[in-house]
């Protein structure tokens, strides 16, 4: 008799995002790879619900009202150590991108998300660092 293969269970991921249409788009290039568990728009619920549902990666705005994506990353890099951490901006600032990257492990600028993305969450998901392309032009 010959062993059946277990299916691979898909990486899981909480997604943090303040825009309705931004986060319909980002939902929609990152379900094809891996499984929702929750989208926020803010980073209290980031905080909240990453730390209950502790999927395999976030993904995350850094400018979101109340608490921004690079503070709630820190607390739940904190509570949860190793949590990969994506951020997706479109700040392009080299400040803000050194202290989020000090926090998680990826950086995409929203104008390129579409091509970089799902790039960025798979490097993450493996402990590799990503810096979107569009920041070197």
């Amino acid at each position: 008799m010959e062993a059946c293969a277990q299916p691979s269970r898909r990486p899981t991921l909480v997604l943090a995002e303040d825009h309705p249409a931004i986060a319909r788009a980002i939902v929609s290039l990152l379900t094809a790879d891996f499984d929702l568990l929750a989208a926020v728009t803010d980073g209290e619920s980031l905080v909240t619900l990453a730390s209950r549902l502790r999927p395999d990666v976030v993904v995350t705005d850094i400018g979101m009202p109340g608490l921004d994506g690079i503070e709630a990353a820190s607390q739940l890099v904190r509570s949860l150590p190793g949590l990969p951490v994506v951020f997706v901006s479109v700040h392009d600032d080299p400040e803000i991108v050194r202290h989020a990257l000090a926090v998680g492990r990826g950086f995409v600028i929203k104008a390129a998300a579409g091509d970089e993305l799902v790039d960025a969450v798979h490097a993450a998901l493996r402990g590799e660092a990503f810096v979107s392309r569009w920041l070197a032009r």
